[in-house]
């Protein structure tokens, strides 16, 4: 995968304190889950020092591994879609189907604090994975759901992609419409899917520490559909207290605060403004953007002033942003107090200084050599970056799970052979 020189986007010096302290370490998570979205929660898990196994059927494993091969993912050396949800994991390859396969998952239940799945419900009764079932082999573990549309109501028992429970129904395709009316599509891969598994993440963390407090063990439900309401929450609130939604304008020259907007650039590129308190940061935005007649200027001389003349006011920073480039932009607003932000192509963000000074991209290598650059989850503790391990293959730690719980040899070959396992 081609990210550029690696001393360009990974921060060669951790920031901080010393070691990232593994504070899950001596919690096991066992997960029977596939795609993105829970997996994401195990990842994050797992760069939190738990330990976590995946289990995948000894045949197909994830469907996700299949992307590449399907061509709905760009062959590249790194398949970024396993990578991404699934570091620093441990795989199982298991049939759940088979006495002998659900046995085993039984036994790591037992020795697992939380058992975390995305399975739906016809597909959990039939492999007897349900909450009754987990709590029979051992009643301490804690029990994580995440789904499309949430576990109870007519739509229980269908899936959904974050495409579909997250962006579409929770506004933000109307909100981020287009100005021909159509809705935007969601902005890349994954969107929602770790969003919810960051917050599936921070749930579990919620519940093990519940459970410490109390010796009482709980039952943790999270859903695309619920974690969408809960980004759109302001303006769902407004909805229900206004009776109606009304989506941002698509005019930029209707915009009430003509400093809280997006400008192009002399040289096509944009910077966004969000000076609220535009009264506080006018002038010194002005004269230090070159054009000190504005802040002087009685059309523009206070808010509601260039409120009630909005589009000319815009229509003269369109003509300032013009004159000069981006970088010089950047360069120019670089110690204005107001806030504003670059609007950055991905190959700018993973060289963003900001980014390589506080460690939020950290660095995989696989066993071929290949190293690649790999967004860590948006916690840390003690000022310290993670260090992150790369995904496993396919069923790679059978063999150790299974020694682990007491399996012989002997054993082992005989559940392969019998296609229980891996």
């Amino acid at each position: 995968m081609a990210w550029g020189p690696k001393e360009a986007i990974i921060s060669r010096t951790d920031s901080g304190g010393g070691a990232h302290p593994k504070v899950m370490q001596g919690v096991r998570v066992l997960e029977v889950a596939a795609w993105t979205y829970v997996p994401a929660a195990g990842a994050v898990l797992a760069e939190w020092g738990a330990d976590v196994i995946k289990i995948e059927h000894p045949e197909t494993g994830d469907p996700q591994r299949g992307l590449i091969t399907s061509g709905l993912v760009q062959a590249a050396a790194v398949n970024t879609m396993v990578e991404l949800p699934n570091r620093g994991k441990r795989s199982v390859g298991l049939d759940l189907r088979s006495d002998a396969g659900r046995q085993v998952l039984m036994e790591l239940a037992a020795t697992s604090d939380v058992f975390l799945t995305n399975f739906l419900p016809p597909a959990r009764a039939a492999l007897r994975i349900e909450v009754e079932d987990l709590r029979e082999a051992n009643p301490d573990i804690i029990y994580v759901r995440g789904s499309g549309q949430g576990q109870r109501g007519p739509e229980r028992d269908r899936g959904g992609y974050d495409g579909s429970a997250f962006w579409a129904r929770s506004i933000a395709d109307i909100a981020t419409g287009s100005s021909d009316g159509w809705p935007m599509r969601q902005p890349g891969p994954a969107f929602g899917d770790l969003i919810g598994g960051m917050t599936i993440a921070g749930g579990i963390a919620a519940a093990l520490f519940h459970r410490e407090r109390t010796g009482r063990s709980t039952v943790v439900d999270n859903s695309l559909l619920h974690t969408a309401m809960w980004a759109a929450g302001a303006s769902l609130l407004g909805a229900g207290v206004n009776g109606s939604y009304e989506p941002a304008t698509t005019d930029r020259y209707n915009v009430p605060n003509p400093v809280v907007n997006v400008y192009r650039t002399g040289d096509e590129r944009y910077i966004t403004l969000v000076m609220l308190q535009s009264d506080r940061y006018w002038d010194e935005f002005v004269t230090k953007g070159g054009r000190p007649d504005l802040a002087s200027d009685a059309r523009f001389c206070s808010a509601k002033a260039r409120y009630a003349n909005r589009r000319a006011c815009i229509a003269e920073l369109d003509a300032m942003f013009a004159a000069r480039s981006f970088d010089e932009w950047r360069t120019v607003l670089a110690d204005v107090e107001g806030v504003w932000a670059p609007v950055l192509r991905p190959n700018e963000v993973l060289a963003d200084p900001q980014v390589q000074a506080n460690g939020y991209l950290r660095e995989i290598a696989l066993d071929d050599g290949t190293r690649f650059a790999i967004v860590s989850g948006p916690i840390q503790f003690d000022e310290s970056p993670p260090v992150l391990a790369r995904a496993p293959e396919h069923g790679e730690h059978t063999d150790e799970v299974l020694t682990e719980l007491g399996y012989e040899t002997e054993k082992i070959l005989e559940l392969k052979v019998a296609g229980a396992v891996l």
